[in-house]
């Protein structure tokens, strides 16, 4: 039995994507409908995009600040975005998963202000969402806790931030869409990022477990809960090795996954 492209959701197609090639195909196919191939044929071939092989993001000149330095450049870009006050702006606030996104590939047609720190828990950024309180965000994307997860911080206290994260944006911000984003698998055994072994003492299965539990309080605090664990966790749970750099940060082709995502939530109205 066959199912058509018309009935067969984007979602179900990559949580299919089981290996490296067909992953890639189905990016293709996406871009292709989003007319990115331009974007796309200026990242490595299908042959070369691999974890071994993708290039780290650029990290800008973010990457050498201390915690102050950034919270003072993260001020002056809320600031700037304030006074622009441009139409369908959108925030990313979380760690370095989120500040690394490429500029390039975040869906066209919105003003994104990444309000994200290298390093940075769950703790840290609910103390510093002031920051961007005079913008006027239409969508505020959250993804936060994997590195109070790594650092052995418990779920009653990652949980028990998220819930003040939510309520304080959604009273920051009463006419934005708050978006919690579940957190990522990490890569396991075949991980290579220099905090392996604290990776290895994490099981992806506990992180499935408290996006469950996510899910469940964005649904009771008003916000939105969008699911990226299953885009990106193959069939042992454990981050696609094609979609990561070192088994932890994302690849040019991860992105392209996540951003895939943020466009098919924003086009869809949700």
């Amino acid at each position: 039995m066959t199912t058509s492209a018309k009935t067969f959701p984007i979602w179900a197609l990559l949580s299919l994507a089981t290996n490296g090639i067909l992953m890639l195909a189905v990016i293709l196919l996406i871009l292709q409908r989003q007319r990115l191939t331009a974007v796309f044929n200026s990242l490595p071939s299908q042959q070369s995009v691999n974890a071994s092989q993708t290039i780290a993001p650029e990290l800008g000149r973010h990457y050498q600040l201390n915690y102050q330095q950034w919270l003072d450049v993260l001020k002056q870009e809320a600031q700037a975005a304030t006074e622009k006050n441009p139409e369908h702006l959108s925030i990313l606030a979380g760690d370095s998963i989120s500040l690394w996104f490429p500029t390039e590939l975040l869906p066209e047609n919105r003003y994104w202000l990444n309000q994200a720190i290298s390093g940075e828990n769950s703790t840290g950024l609910l103390k510093r969402l002031e920051i961007f309180d005079s913008t006027k965000p239409e969508i505020i994307f959250v993804m936060i806790g994997i590195n109070d997860l790594i650092r052995g911080e418990s779920d009653e206290v990652i949980l028990e931030n998220q819930r003040q994260i939510i309520r304080y944006l959604r009273k920051a911000h009463p006419t934005a869409q708050v978006v919690v984003q579940s957190i990522l698998p990490h890569g396991a055994e075949e991980a290579t990022w220099e905090g392996r072994d604290k990776l290895l003492l994490l099981p992806n299965s506990r992180i499935r477990q408290l996006n469950q539990q996510l899910q469940r309080i964005a649904a009771r605090r008003g916000a939105k809960y969008l699911d990226l664990y299953s885009l990106f966790a193959n069939q042992q749970g454990n981050l696609r090795p094609e979609l990561s750099t070192d088994g932890l940060h994302l690849s040019s082709a991860g992105y392209l996954v996540w951003r895939t995502a943020l466009q098919i939530y924003t086009q869809s109205g949700t």
